[in-house]
């Protein structure tokens, strides 16, 4: 998206380039998960970025430059997102076609990413989200994966360390034990008022702001953000109480001095990572909220 509210035009060899590469960086990731799907084949790292998150491969796979661009040479057959339309031997996608009733979203979203952007990072939670959502249950979420310690060991784990989820979207999973032990009790409608930097899922999640928006964010921020979700996602797994050994994870064994301290340091590296993927994709939503608060607005 240009930085300016003037159109910019791509030639057909430069925007097509960029495709290139934009397919490069995520068809493997696209193609491997939908092989899995057609093998019956589970895998409880990679699975999470195409289930808890609602883009599908075939979406991952959609490029597009974002509004404001004019692809010179482009036709229908090229870009597979509709909200594309045709003009002078180009295709574009204008701001204007950003649904009218999903602007209050956008007003939401950049008020949310700002207020993450710049609040202090806090590396305290120690990876434990994992740990409590098996906190005295039975029952695990990855039931075909063994747990590296014994249920007993796994719920001293927890016993040993305050819980400090600030992510509403891990705390909402863990267990009822779990909750009460955690230091905040954190509800959808306050999460704009704890979710910080350093938090994994906050990290991940700028893939969920970036794709939400699809085909108005460009695809190279999808990528970036899909990058650090992957990142973040091994990390998170590989601190988790699970036995990962069979998926070639090593795990990071936060029940032990160094197994925290390996995992602070793991999640300043996704933290460090992620900043400038949170400024570019905030940077995408003011633009587009501006251009469309621009078409709303009464001429004089």
């Amino acid at each position: 998206m240009p930085e300016s509210g003037e159109t910019a035009r791509v030639e057909l060899t430069a925007w097509r380039a960029a495709r290139a590469d934009y397919l490069a960086r995520v068809e493997p990731w696209a193609v491997e998960r939908t092989r899995r799907m057609a093998r019956h084949e589970k895998h409880p790292v990679y699975d999470f970025l195409f289930e808890y998150y609602s883009f599908r491969p075939a979406h991952l796979l959609r490029w597009t430059p974002g509004s404001g661009v004019e692809l010179v040479g482009a036709t229908r057959a090229d870009i597979a997102w509709t909200e594309f339309v045709e003009g002078d031997n180009a295709l574009s996608l204008p701001a204007a076609a950003f649904p009218a009733h999903r602007l209050s979203y956008l007003v939401w979203a950049v008020g949310y990413l700002e207020a993450v952007l710049e609040r202090e990072p806090s590396f305290a939670c120690l990876g434990l989200h994992e740990w409590a959502m098996v906190y005295r249950d039975p029952n695990v979420r990855h039931p075909y994966v063994p747990l590296r310690l014994s249920r007993a060991e796994t719920d001293a784990v927890v016993d040993s360390q305050p819980l400090r989820c600030t992510h509403y979207d891990a705390f909402r999973f863990f267990t009822p034990p779990a909750a009460r032990l955690n230091r905040w009790e954190l509800a959808r409608a306050a999460t704009a008022d704890h979710d910080q930097p350093g938090c994994i899922h906050a990290n991940m999640d700028l893939y969920r702001f970036a794709y939400k928006i699809a085909p108005f964010c460009p695809s190279d921020v999808v990528a970036d953000a899909f990058d650090v979700a992957r990142a973040a996602r091994e990390v998170d797994m590989r601190a988790s109480p699970y036995d990962l050994s069979g998926y070639g994870f090593a795990p990071v064994k936060i029940e032990t001095r160094a197994g925290r301290e390996e995992y602070v340091e793991l999640q300043r590296g996704v933290a460090d990572r992620a900043r400038p993927v949170r400024e570019r994709v905030l940077g995408v939503y003011r633009q587009l909220l501006a251009r469309n608060n621009q078409r709303a607005a009464p001429s004089a």
